[in-house]
This record gives structure tokens, C-alpha cells and sequence, in this order.
């Protein structure tokens, strides 16, 4: 394998202008996120030949270029476990990686295993065992050391030989649109996400119309709050805090001090603005509060939710795909509520292959089966 780091602007728009000739192109990035609400990208890599590309995002200062080069539909870019680089290259471009094949999601929808870490599946497709030896490395630092450009480079050199070689077997399965399409709902959910992280904090079904609406209030003011410190979440304050001020609506001062989840550093810093938010959903009019959060599923819906599942690891069989590949697995509650008369935004990623190959069928399923 060999490397050459890019940077200049003029080596960049070189390597882009090179890199636009080719019909897929291996990306990856390096990147820190140790005391950051952002992830800090410290590295970009490509590949599309026989050499690794590294581009030091610290020395350049022109990415219109990377821009257009990123959402360029004639150019497939491929990724493994594409989240956090999405997370990466939305805060530092504003735009993400189109059309993507994630090669983690093509290894699932082949069949070869859920979740596949990128040197497992080098090893099992390329029989090569890679170095783990900078994974834990500074990669802010400069200048970076040939031995993390060799690291670097090996993430990206590997992953276009993967992409060869997954390719052809979506291809002649017939799964290629389906990576895409997945490629495509993961780059939606990244937007689609913002607002809505007062869902994944634990018991907040257990609130009522006006606890739930200082929930929403509390999550999106920490949501703000530490993008503009950008510093992590539970740095402003955690979940558990999150959920006791919801909950108990502390109105002053000594009884924002008696929340025990809230730590007094918090308080202090950020008391007076909590208490006059949580006034303010106090003072809401009850027409504009949310409705509950549905809560656990009764014994009957557990055993259906049983059963849904079981055909859907049926259904996955017959499509040569790994079970937890098809629906992650709150879908299938979801599913359950809508047969029952729940009415929801559906999730993105219900529609194109998967709307006929698997939610159509489950639908038909539940509609024999839910009660």
C-alpha cells in the first residue's frame, strides 16, 4: 500500500479532478470527539486506485470543490459504518457523502453478518488481519507520523477492494438499490433527528401532557446549548436531570437546589434560565401541549410482537438477509401500533425496498394477527 497526504489547495482540486473520473470512490475519516458536542475532523482519506489519499482538512482552506465532489450523483461513494463519518462531514461541509454504499449495510442485506466491524470483514473477504496500533491516536496533532498515515491509508485502500467485491454480489443479487436506497435514508435521518432526542431519554412515556412538554423544552435548550459550547450534552446536564426537572418543575431557586439529579455546577450556571423555561411550560395553554408518549406494550402486544418478529426473521430467509438487517428493532412496535389505530409520522426508511419486501408483508401479517 502507499499514501501521499494532500496539503494544498491546488494539490486538492488536482486529486479531486483525478478522483471525479472514476465511478466509486473509497472514503473514510479520521476524526476527534473526546471534550466536543462536534466531532473534529482531522482527516479525510480516498481511494480509487491503487494509492490512499490522505487530505489534511487542517491545510486546506477552498472546499467548494470537496463540496461538489461529495454530492456528485455520477460518483458512488462507498463507507463503512457510515454514521459518524455523515456526523463528520455535515459539520464541517454542511453536506453528506450521495449516493452512498455503506459496506457495513451491504454485508447485512447479503447475508454475511449484522454489524460487521471493517477489519473483520477485510479479513473475511481479503484474508488480510489489519493493525489496530493508532486507533486511540491524536490525530489532531501535527505532523502526523507515517505511522498513522499508514493506518489511515489501509481504511480506505482495503475498503475499495471491499466494495469490488460486495458490489458484484449486490449486483448479481439484486440488492445494489437497496444499499443505496439505505444510503440514502441514512443521510434523511441525520436531518430528519434534530428535535427529537427527548425521545430516547429513558421513562419519559411515564410523563404527562405538561411534564412532557418541559421534557421537550429542557432537551431542546440542552440541544442548543451545547451545540453553541459545543461541548457534550452531559456536560450541560444528563438525561436523569433532564427527566427530574421535567417531572418536579422546580419553580425557584431552592427548589431547582433540592433536584438531586442536577448537579449544583449545573445550577448555578444555568438555574435561572431552567426556571424561567419550566415557567414558561407551566404557563402554557393546555390546547398546545403534546400528546402522551405511548408506553410499554401490555402482555398481548408482547406476545404479538413475538410473533411479528418471528415471521420477519422468516421473511428475511427467503431474502438471503441478515434478520437484523430488515427493521431495526423498535420498528416492529411501531408496526404493532399502527395495526392497533396509532397514527405517526412513518420512518423513512419504511419506504422503497423495504415498503414491498418487508412492511407490506408484515402489514398483511398483523392484519390477520393483532387484535
Amino acid at each position: 500500500m502507499s499514501w501521499q497526504l494532500i496539503e494544498s489547495d491546488n494539490a486538492l482540486q488536482d486529486l479531486l479532478q483525478e478522483a471525479s473520473r472514476h465511478s466509486a470512490v473509497a472514503i473514510d475519516t479520521e476524526f476527534m470527539r473526546r471534550n466536543t458536542f462536534y466531532p473534529q475532523v482531522a482527516l479525510l482519506q480516498l481511494c480509487f486506485d491503487d494509492k490512499a489519499w490522505l487530505i489534511d482538512p487542517l491545510a486546506i482552506t477552498e472546499i467548494g470543490l470537496l463540496v461538489d465532489f461529495l454530492v456528485n450523483p455520477d460518483i458512488v461513494k462507498v463507507l463503512h459504518s457510515a454514521s459518524e463519518d455523515l456526523e463528520v462531514f455535515q459539520h464541517w461541509l454542511g453536506v453528506v457523502p450521495t449516493p452512498l454504499f455503506d459496506t457495513q449495510k451491504a454485508a447485512a442485506l447479503l447475508g454475511r453478518g449484522f454489524g460487521m466491524g471493517y477489519r473483520t470483514l477485510v479479513e473475511d473477504i481479503c484474508g488480510v488481519e489489519l493493525d489496530k496500533g493508532e486507533t486511540r491516536s491524536d490525530w489532531l496533532k501535527r505532523p502526523l507520523t507515517a505511522s498513522q498515515c499508514n493506518y489511515a491509508g489501509q481504511d480506505v485502500t482495503y475498503l475499495l477492494t471491499l466494495w469490488h467485491t460486495l458490489s458484484a454480489e449486490c449486483e448479481q443479487a439484486g440488492k445494489t438499490q437497496w444499499v443505496l436506497s439505505d444510503g440514502d435514508d441514512a443521510a434523511s435521518t441525520l436531518a430528519s433527528n434534530a428535535g427529537q432526542y427527548y425521545k430516547k431519554i429513558k421513562s419519559a412515556w411515564k410523563l404527562d401532557e405538561r411534564q412532557l412538554a418541559s421534557l421537550i423544552a429542557i432537551s431542546d435548550w440542552r440541544e442548543y446549548t451545547a451545540r453553541h459550547k459545543d461541548k457534550p450534552r452531559s456536560w450541560i446536564i444528563d438525561d436523569k436531570a433532564c427527566f427530574e426537572l421535567a417531572e418536579t418543575a422546580p419553580q425557584n431557586w431552592e427548589a431547582l437546589k433540592a433536584c438531586a439529579d442536577v448537579p449544583s455546577s449545573s445550577a448555578r450556571r444555568y438555574g435561572e434560565e431552567l426556571i424561567a423555561l419550566l415557567a414558561g411550560q407551566s404557563a402554557a395553554a393546555k390546547d398546545t401541549l403534546p400528546e402522551r408518549l405511548p408506553g410499554p406494550l401490555s402482555s398481548e402486544q408482547r406476545n404479538l410482537l413475538k410473533r411479528v418478529k418471528a415471521e420477519a426473521r422468516r421473511i428475511a430467509g427467503t431474502l438471503a438477509v441478515v434478520p437484523e438487517a430488515i427493521l431495526p428493532s423498535k420498528d416492529y412496535e411501531l408496526l404493532i401500533r399502527e395495526a392497533q389505530g396509532e397514527v405517526f409520522d412513518l420512518p423513512t426508511h419504511w419506504g422503497g425496498w423495504r415498503e414491498q419486501k418487508i412492511i407490506t408483508p408484515l402489514r398483511l401479517f398483523l392484519s390477520g394477527g393483532a387484535s
